[in-house]
């Protein structure tokens, strides 16, 4: 998508303002503390000044044979969302909080429009898999085996395959989400989907541990949780025994609870 070529809603992209970190804040100051039409005005300067936030943000989802207009009109309702629930006592940058929750309006209107839509059952047992994978993980220390989950859940384990698979899209742990030059927003920054203000920190403190792990150990970690490989099939891929996989993969996150 190139900018000054694209015409969306009838706004021409090339010429919409982008605001600075500085002016970002000095709107969201003036929204909490102004007088009604000095928010009224801040709020509409914060959409505007934000707007190719959101062309940022849409570009990742072209390939799903969406109308653009469409798909922007709901990118622009979760930049509102942001907009308006934004805390400015947090040390992050706007765009931190607002992509993740454009991206979030924008993949609930795909699901809810999406003809193949995954059924209301498979969505609930795959939500209750991952509940029990991650008890698991807490009382055993390791990653659980499918077997395991479905045990735990009693159901066949072919069951628990087929609804992790019809909700989970694997990405890569370091995938680019949004950059406007110095802010680049990463999958890892968009880790939970709960914005309150100790999971920010949380998400601050699990991103800042995972500097500290050598790439063998965070090339493991995405191979096994982004991508959902077995230690078998790591171990095969970068060449070391599942023995191995096993210890590098447990000292990563033994490393990442230490440092969080």
């Amino acid at each position: 998508m190139q900018y000054n070529k694209v015409e969306i809603c009838g706004v021409n992209t090339g010429k919409l303002k982008v605001l600075k970190e500085k002016e970002k804040k000095e709107l969201l100051k003036i929204m909490r503390e102004g007088n009604e039409k000095e928010r009224k005005i801040a709020r509409d300067k914060m959409i505007k000044g934000n707007l190719r936030l959101v062309l940022s943000v849409i570009q990742r989802f072209t390939n799903r044979g969406e109308n653009l207009d469409d798909l922007f009109q709901v990118g622009v309702i979760g930049l509102i969302k942001a907009i308006d629930n934004f805390d400015t006592s947090l040390d992050v940058r706007f765009s931190t909080y607002g992509v993740p929750m454009i991206i979030g309006e924008v993949r609930r209107f795909l699901r809810d429009n999406n003809a193949l839509r995954v059924s209301r059952s498979m969505r609930d047992t795959a939500y209750h898999a991952m509940q029990i994978k991650e008890k698991l993980i807490n009382k055993n220390n390791r990653e659980p085996t499918v077997e395991e989950i479905a045990k735990e859940m009693n159901v066949p384990k072919e069951t628990v395959v087929l609804a992790l698979e019809a909700i989970v899209e694997p990405v890569s742990l370091y995938e680019p989400v949004f950059s406007d030059g110095d802010d680049t927003i990463y999958v890892m920054d968009m880790l939970s989907n709960n914005n309150s203000d100790s999971n920010w920190l949380e998400e601050i403190s699990f991103k800042e541990s995972l500097k500290n792990l050598s790439d063998r150990e965070k090339k493991i970690l995405s191979l096994r949780f982004f991508k959902g490989k077995t230690q078998m099939e790591v171990a095969k891929e970068i060449g070391i025994s599942q023995a191995q996989v096993s210890r590098i993969e447990k000292g990563a996150l033994n490393q990442i609870k230490k440092d969080m």
